[in-house]
């Protein structure tokens, strides 16, 4: 029987597409489709984060950017996340969904379509929190532990809940 993959998610530094100066990933993390994945100056990469890039569209990851480990962010359909963006353990995001093709079909052979996530500087993701296609987190903004975000967090508001809506704006 053969066996196909999509790679062992194993990769050495001149396997991405940018790869900025002090960067730390540490043991366990898995880094798909490198070639398309950029990572800034001093970026720290959580234990066992899954740094999901695609065979299309980029995962952009800016200066000075911490993310905790256990992480998941699929890029299918784009993914940036600026500079000094802060990013709990256990964060997911996501840039593709299946589409409603009718009961006939399984969810799982549906058409997917793919959105493009983007979190701006400065923002912080609390622990846990899921970041649907098609979002973007302003620049500033804090998203809760545990949020669901399906919708746009505007600069400098805190979103919390499930799903995430906007509890008020920071000082």
């Amino acid at each position: 029987m053969r066996h196909r993959t999509h790679g062992t998610g194993s990769v050495r530094s001149e396997d991405f597409a940018s790869l900025g100066e002090d960067c730390v990933l540490e043991e366990g993390v898995l880094v798909f489709h490198p070639e398309n994945v950029h990572l800034g100056r001093n970026v720290y990469v959580g234990h066992q984060t899954i740094l999901k890039g695609y065979y299309k569209n980029t995962l952009r990851i800016g200066d000075e950017t911490w993310i905790g480990q256990q992480c998941f962010f699929h890029a299918a359909g784009g993914l940036s996340i600026g500079a000094r963006v802060g990013i709990g353990p256990g964060v997911k995001i996501l840039t593709s969904t299946h589409r409603e093709a009718g009961r006939e079909t399984p969810i799982l052979f549906a058409p997917i379509d793919l959105a493009p996530v983007t979190i701006e500087d400065d923002a912080d993701l609390g622990i846990g929190a899921i970041i649907l296609p098609g979002v973007t987190v302003g620049r500033g903004a804090q998203v809760g532990a545990g949020a669901v975000v399906a919708e746009d967090v505007p600069a400098y508001a805190v979103a919390v809940g499930v799903p995430a809506r906007v509890l008020r704006m920071r000082p």
